[in-house]
């Protein structure tokens, strides 16, 4: 067991240390994903292939352009309360994780779940959600022009 909460450690610290806030209660889910303005969620897990994608791809993402307002994470395989309450606003879409979501104003505006991840190299992931974060960075509510 104690190898397992080591390893999860990592993955979470992987995001955390970049910039990520974990999200470990409903009540922090809540707060986080309908405050507003750009919202990048980050569903973490102790999936080997596609968390080792997902995890260096959002980092990389976040490096190269427009910012969220704020970025989070749930972790999947320890915080179940929260991922559940992460996952009700992931409307039509079933849980995945790992998984990446953008919320706007409370509304989810883009989504990246597992089937999308895993056959995809970090690199993909980083272009697909920097083009979001930068199709949806516009302050006024309204979609940046393309």
């Amino acid at each position: 067991m104690a190898g397992h909460d080591l390893l999860s450690l990592v993955m979470r610290s992987e995001l955390t240390r970049n910039g990520f806030t974990e999200l470990r209660t409903a009540a922090e889910v809540d707060e986080a994903l309908t405050a507003p303005g750009t919202t990048l969620v980050a569903v973490n897990s102790n999936c080997g292939c596609a968390g080792g994608t997902m995890r260096p791809g959002i980092v990389q993402a976040l490096r190269r352009g427009p910012q969220p307002d704020r970025a989070v994470t749930v972790f999947a395989s320890g915080d179940v309360e929260a991922t559940a309450r992460a996952r009700e606003y992931f409307t039509g879409y079933e849980p995945s994780s790992p998984a990446i979501a953008l919320m706007r104003d409370g509304q989810l505006v883009f989504m990246l779940e597992r089937k999308d991840i895993k056959p995809s190299t970090p690199e993909e992931v980083a272009a697909r959600v920097a083009d979001a974060l930068e199709e949806w960075s516009a302050r006024d509510g309204e979609r940046a022009p393309a």
